[in-house]
């Protein structure tokens, strides 16, 4: 009879881990299609690239500004269907965005999807940690690796379903968002049920072994660390199909494929990077991800068509590696506090993305799009940071 009940108990768990890695990858791919359709909103509405990263601004800031205080205020006023709402702002931003019939549309329709994003990421980590069963690399990685799927079929849909239909069959993709909201909905009685406001949440709770001003040190590291990797990640995301175009004259649909590949090799790198820290400790994953991909980023602006393409891969793998090693990382040097770290960092990562893409935006009108790669491949030598991190695992070991 015990060995059913676990064998149920483990069921349920496998189960919120699929569903969760399912709805980020539903969430993510509708996130996608806002940098899939750049160039097709370019034209429509006769953007400039200071203008195109202003709605990756608009959509990344309002995410990382709100994903801190939701974690926050989750953390001690558990929600369980919060994340079936926060689909809800994602569903009707994406039916204005399908609508917009001007720039400050498109910018509000930006901002919806990014609310949603807001109250996804928390609350999807703290669940993914309950449910992890200790292995808290292999169960952030499983629950990322979701978004980055999500991310890389964006812009393939968005190459044969919106690009030859136009702006307007955005509004198809609303019937993804019901789904999400259909299961997020479920997972959320699974989360109510956990009692996590009592002996659940009680468990998680640890003290942390090193000083304050090593653990506001360490959470500075971290905190750089990201923006090395956002800022470089932000000139593939926003700006790879126009340099691409530019640099190769190749066509839109098949700059969409090289970005899909890219975003597909990320997905890989997110899924390998999880266990791999699991194993091996988070910090190696960390100094591997940022520094390791410097030879390939700093390569990548004098490579032909084909080498770009084979170099973009690489780094993808590489440099996705490092964010769950890095979000496990910063939830174990401050302990009980889940939806607070993990609001923060992708908050963070969302917020220096879309700071990223802006900042990029103007340096590309007033250079060139070749100029902010040759610029973003020296941002990885921030890696070496790493260095000054303390051993998390070693410490909570002796």
């Amino acid at each position: 009879m015990g060995s059913a009940t676990k064998n149920v108990k483990e069921g349920a768990v496998v189960a919120v881990l699929l569903g969760l890695s399912f709805c980020h990858m539903l969430n993510d791919m509708l996130q996608s299609l806002i940098l899939a359709i750049y160039p097709l909103l370019k034209e429509s509405f006769h953007l400039d690239f200071g203008q195109i990263g202003l709605i990756t601004l608009v959509f990344q800031m309002t995410a990382s500004l709100l994903q801190p205080l939701i974690g926050h205020y989750t953390d001690k006023n558990p929600k369980p269907y919060a994340l079936a709402v926060g689909m809800g702002f994602t569903l009707t931003g994406l039916l204005l965005l399908a609508s917009a019939s001007s720039f400050p549309a498109v910018l509000l329709a930006a901002a919806m999807v990014g609310m949603g994003s807001s109250i996804f990421h928390p609350e999807s980590s703290r669940i993914a940690r309950l449910a992890s069963g200790g292995q808290h690399g292999f169960a952030q990685s499983f629950f990322q690796v979701g978004g980055n799927l999500g991310t890389s079929i964006g812009p393939l849909l968005a190459a044969f379903i919106i690009v030859p239909r136009g702006q307007g069959s955005i509004a198809w993709f609303s019937l993804a968002a019901l789904l999400a909201m259909i299961v997020l909905a479920n997972i959320g009685g699974w989360y109510k049920r956990q009692h996590i406001t009592g002996k659940t949440r009680a468990k998680e709770v640890t003290h942390s072994t090193l000083s304050r001003r090593k653990i506001i040190l360490s959470i500075a590291i971290l905190i750089i660390l990201i923006f090395s990797k956002m800022f470089y990640l932000s000139s593939i995301n926003s700006y790879y199909m126009f340099y691409l175009i530019n640099k190769f004259h190749i066509s839109l649909q098949s700059a969409q494929i090289h970005l899909f590949i890219f975003l597909g090799a990320v997905a890989a790198g997110t899924l390998a990077g999880g266990p791999i820290g699991d194993r091996i400790g988070r910090k190696y994953v960390i100094w591997g991800s940022i520094l390791g991909v410097l030879p390939f980023t700093l390569a990548l602006p004098y490579a032909d068509l084909f080498w770009t393409g084979v170099l973009s891969a690489i780094i993808g793998v590489i440099l996705a590696s490092a964010f769950s090693a890095i979000l496990v990382y910063a939830t174990e040097l401050v302990p009980g506090r889940v939806g607070m770290i993990a609001g923060l960092f992708f908050g963070l990562a969302f917020g220096m993305a879309g700071i990223g893409a802006a900042v990029l935006g103007k340096l590309a009108d007033v250079t060139s799009i070749d100029t902010v790669y040759h610029i973003c491949s020296f941002l990885p030598l921030i890696g070496l940071l790493t260095g000054f991190l303390p051993n998390v695992e070693k410490r909570r070991h002796e």
